[in-house]
């Protein structure tokens, strides 16, 4: 059995991620490929224990290497009991977020070495990376007002400061270029439907669907 592809979106608050993690999803199964739609943190039981302390509470919480290391302890869990085992099993696993964020938001964002969490990834993870990777972008303020216009409970990264969330952005797009072989920068401004279109074409091309 051949094994399935692993996919991962990524992009800063409002890029529509998890919208389109779906749609790709749905899509996938629509021609008959087994796929597995996924987050992190998350994804697994114990991981989504994990991502309450990540995503709760005050915005000052955790340091940026309490931060990783507890990402990285919920990725494990998450690769170890559900990502590996599809994956092995022949289906296609589409990832709402993955390592790029933890270099992006703790890195970039808030300062920690990127060879930590390269050499974290390395020692939880292995080489396990995307075999592509999406990066949904958005104008910072832009995607700041849809979260707002969506209502809701906002998070813990949701409430960082702009500046932040200018450093992830450039982050992301600077992880784009130097991974441009994995990497692909999507549009996100435009409408659901047309960022669908986009990657259902680089998807196509990837793959040879």
């Amino acid at each position: 059995m051949a094994r399935g592809h692993f996919i991962s979106f990524e992009g800063g608050e409002g890029a529509g991620k998890s919208t389109q993690t779906e749609r790709l999803a749905n899509a996938l199964e629509d021609r008959s490929i087994p796929c597995l739609a996924t987050r992190e943190p998350g994804g697994s039981p114990g991981a989504e224990s994990i991502r309450e302390l990540l995503v709760r509470g005050e915005v000052g919480r955790w340091d940026p290497m309490s931060e990783a290391l507890l990402h990285f302890a919920a990725r494990r869990d998450h690769v170890m009991t559900v990502i590996e085992p599809a994956l092995d099993e022949g289906t296609w696993v589409v990832c709402d977020r993955y390592t790029d964020s933890t270099i992006a938001y703790q890195g970039y964002g808030q300062g920690l070495e990127i060879s930590i969490i390269e050499d974290l990834h390395r020692q939880t993870v292995g080489n396990l990376w995307p075999d592509a990777t999406i990066i949904l972008d958005i104008a910072v303020f832009q995607g700041l007002d849809r979260i707002v216009s969506r209502g809701g409970e906002t998070h813990r990264y949701e409430k960082m400061e702009i500046d932040f969330h200018m450093r992830l952005r450039e982050g992301f797009l600077k992880i784009a270029r130097q991974n441009s072989k994995r990497c692909v920068v999507v549009d996100a401004a435009r409408s659901s439907d047309a960022v669908h279109d986009s990657i259902m074409t680089l998807i196509a091309q990837r793959f040879g669907m």
